[in-house]
């Protein structure tokens, strides 16, 4: 059978290992931190580029057009515009190929602290940039930084975290992107007066402060056992599962589930799967659907619009006529971080499929109604401009309960070992190519100006008809993998559907076919073929 994906393999420390051991899952867990450095970084920009001494400092002169909402009569052409904000983007498509030699060949665990070297490299640059040439530079590196952190830290959450509570340690990590989208909101609400260059630059340099803490942290923790094992590191990897367990290194639990890490290996090592070419291969397995399944919700996740939000909300509700756009980033902020927690719970409650089917539901509905009302009122109408805010703040809690994190945790379950650092970088490559894409074509959609579309508000329907997207992509594309091992989940690409997975999962966890049973040719899979076939 083909190796591990990372966040659905067998348990670390098996079935017999207390849950209540919590040091494994509090290191894991810390991992995520990453995941503020990538929600940071991507949530100040909206903030900074509306603030009046940036824009003095590299805006353009714009004659004639000072007025309440730009009193200091600079801008950003919509060239500028798209450019400072997409070229992060750019930066981090990059930084997501790149990790995946970088994890192959220098483990997850330094891996992750070189990227925190190569993100405060951006980040120094900016801050002490005073031309429009180093501010884009330094955008692209830090944007590289985190193409890294995207890549490694889910991959390094996989490997790492207990069977039982898995996808909500993986679902943790949209939870600190959530978190450093509220950190971005409320640090630009707080200086964004200031009439000097403190103003952009203290909401700049804070991010020193993340990279430095998940810089130290990642030194105290272990390795995965999985890279490990994979390099022939055998003791290593023992002394690793041991400090994530907390059982001793020659505990029969411990020595059990580093066999059955290596029987998935020897098994994927004699198929020869391991090149980018193989992440495509059409084979009994179905890699090449799974890479392709990883690729496209990366690319679907984007597609809902959310990052219209995030990148460019407080410009365009500034230019909707809301009073204080800041602080309605602040709100739709605080609505993204409080509801990824139930989707870290819903996540192993109510499975993977089913919440991505209704969330998308929810955001179709929800933007549609945006589109629909915004083009029929007027900017003066109070009612009708709060009931756009309640629409689009139900929106975001939608995307934070389903599709911020599941996509994350999708991502993490459906690949083996062999191949899992290249399709694991293949597909969040693509979150943040189309992540590039919309924030480069969005100024020229919703701007008015020569050669714009200048849609407005009316962007909304197109975020409403991806969301429908969503819904069919996941109907035919995404099976239910909750609760089951990467084994099981290799079983279930092989005999299932996505529309017959969850009577063939139920299956799967009431025989509860083990990794033993694949790789020694047991035909526990087949019995249920044939019980299936006698009913």
């Amino acid at each position: 059978m083909p190796g591990p994906p990372p966040s659905s393999g067998p348990a670390i420390g098996i079935a017999a290992t207390p849950k209540s051991k919590l040091s494994g899952i509090l290191m894991t867990a810390f991992a995520a931190f990453g995941g503020i450095l990538y929600g940071y970084d991507t949530g100040t920009i909206s903030g900074i580029i509306a603030m009046d001494d940036w824009l003095a400092t590299f805006g353009d002169t714009r004659s004639g057009s000072i007025d309440p909402i730009n009193p200091l009569g600079r801008g950003l052409s919509t060239s500028r515009e798209s450019l400072v904000v997409s070229i992060l983007a750019a930066g981090t498509f990059f930084g997501a190929l790149g990790g995946a030699p970088v994890a192959d060949i220098l483990g997850r665990r330094i891996g992750i602290i070189l990227s925190c070297i190569v993100f405060s490299l951006g980040i120094a640059l900016q801050t002490g940039s005073s031309n429009w040439a180093t501010f884009i530079v330094g955008r692209f590196f830090a944007g590289f930084g985190v193409g890294l952190v995207s890549t490694l830290v889910p991959m390094y959450q996989s490997e790492c975290s207990p069977k039982w509570i898995r996808g909500a340690v993986v679902a943790g990590y949209q939870w600190a992107i959530t978190i450093g989208l509220l950190l971005a909101s409320v640090i630009n609400n707080a200086t964004k007066n200031r009439p000097n260059h403190s103003a952009w630059r203290i909401p700049i340099s804070v991010q020193f402060i993340w990279a430095f803490v998940l810089f130290v942290g990642m030194f105290w923790l272990p390795e995965t056992p999985r890279w490990l094992i994979k390099n022939d590191r055998q003791a290593d990897a023992a002394r690793s599962l041991s400090r994530l367990t907390s059982l001793p290194a020659d505990d029969p639990e411990v020595l059990a589930e580093l066999e059955e890490i290596r029987a998935a290996l020897r098994e994927e090592q004699e198929r020869g799967e391991s090149s980018y070419l193989d992440c495509f291969r059409f084979n009994k397995s179905k890699i090449a659907f799974r890479t392709l399944t990883g690729i496209f919700i990366q690319a679907w996740q984007q597609l809902t619009g959310i990052n219209f939000i995030f990148y460019f909300g407080t410009t365009f509700f500034k230019n909707a006529g809301v009073s204080n756009p800041f602080l309605f980033s602040v709100a739709t902020n605080i609505v993204n971080v409080f509801m990824t927690l139930p989707g870290m719970w819903g996540v192993e409650r109510f499975g993977r499929r089913s919440l991505l089917l209704w969330g998308a539901v929810v955001m179709c509905i929800c933007e549609y109604l945006v589109a629909i009302i915004g083009v029929t009122i007027s900017v003066s109408n109070a009612p009708g401009q709060k009931a756009l805010i309640a629409l689009v703040c139900i929106y975001i809690a939608a995307f934070a309960s389903t599709w911020g994190p599941i996509a994350w945790v999708i991502v993490g379950e459906i690949f083996p070992l062999n191949i899992r650092a290249k399709a694991i970088s293949l597909s969040v490559a693509s979150n943040w190519l189309w992540n590039w894409a919309i924030s480069y074509a969005t100024p020229y959609l919703v701007n008015v100006g020569p050669g714009d579309a200048g849609l407005g508000v009316k962007v909304f329907f197109i975020w409403g008809s991806t969301c429908l997207g969503c819904i069919i992509f996941t109907y035919f594309c995404i099976p239910e993998t909750k609760g089951l091992s990467l084994e099981q989940i290799d079983l279930l690409y092989e005999n299932s559907t996505p529309l017959t997975s969850m009577r063939y999962r139920r299956e799967l966890v009431a025989r509860d076919v083990r990794v033993s049973d694949t790789i020694k040719g047991s035909d526990a899979h087949e019995d249920i073929k044939d019980e299936k076939e006698q009913v």
